[in-house]
């Protein structure tokens, strides 16, 4: 299996752009980077939005040796001094670099203290009360605003963005005008990386796939399925338990015959008689 001999740097993914498409998949769990890892990813995104999150990512990095983490920062960061303590935190973690939807003043903050930023263009899930669930960018006035943005981010210091449900010949054309690498998320193959979220990868979840995903498992039917078997592992448990087959002889342990008598009759009343 090919892999770079260490984990990509910055530099790497600078010296790579308009070369090839890099694989990218954001994961939730241990198990999903090392997986992500063992397949051959060149790279890997996960949260740093929570507690909880920020308390995964050691235990994400040292399933992946290989693994290049981008950590999407809260949103709603109030100033860029929190940004930046956000993201050094992370990048102490074992962060590579930093995801931010935040604008493009609190990017060039972050970026001026050498932190990598990755920013966000088209669809944001967070802003669509503006927008709607749509894609972005296909009236001249929407491509000639995704053009400004990424100019934005690009001047403010942030090495890539992510964009995000964007025409696909739009975003190969984009991609070109930028030395930002271009994460297409739903914004077709014209850009740098192809990124998808395990859990549309793997199926893991009963809504319906979004039009720019593609299931290549169906790990919500094997969940069910999961699921229905502890309930009727967990009944025969108890039906074992009330008709008395649970615990047989092979569940035991045995002591002496001989020995428990001994025992019985050391503890007799006749034996200690009362003080």
């Amino acid at each position: 299996m090919l892999r770079p001999r260490k984990k990509f740097t910055i530099f790497d993914l600078q010296q790579l752009k308009g070369q090839r498409c890099l694989t990218h998949i954001h994961v939730k769990s241990p198990e999903e980077a090392a997986a992500a890892d063992a397949a051959g990813v060149d790279l890997m995104s996960c949260s740093f939005d929570s507690p909880e999150s920020q308390a995964r990512l050691p235990d994400l990095v040292a399933a992946a040796p290989h693994g290049f983490f981008s950590t999407a920062t809260p949103h709603g960061l109030a100033s860029a001094d929190e940004a930046i303590r956000v993201a050094f935190r992370a990048l102490e973690l074992g962060a590579s670099s930093v995801y931010c939807s935040a604008s493009p003043m609190i990017i060039e903050a972050m970026a001026r203290e050498g932190i990598p930023v990755v920013g966000h263009v088209g669809l944001v899930p967070r802003h669509v009360t503006w927008t709607g669930y749509r894609a972005i960018g296909r009236t001249v006035e929407e491509a000639q605003r995704l053009y400004r943005q990424l100019k934005e981010l690009e001047n403010a210091g942030a090495y890539a963005a992510e964009i995000e449900i964007v025409p696909h010949n739009l975003a190969r054309f984009l991609s070109s005008q930028t030395k930002m690498i271009l994460m297409s998320l739903g914004s077709g193959s014209g850009c740098d990386t192809q990124f998808l979220f395990s859990d549309d990868i793997l199926g893991d979840y009963d809504e319906r796939l979004p039009r720019h995903a593609r299931a290549y498992r169906d790990f919500a039917a094997e969940y069910r399925r999961l699921q229905e078997e502890r309930i009727a592992a967990f009944g025969e448990y108890i039906a074992d338990v009330k008709n008395g087959s649970f615990p047989d002889a092979s569940n035991l342990v045995t002591m002496d015959p001989a020995l428990l008598e001994e025992v019985v009759r050391s503890l007799a009343p006749s034996n200690h008689p009362a003080s």
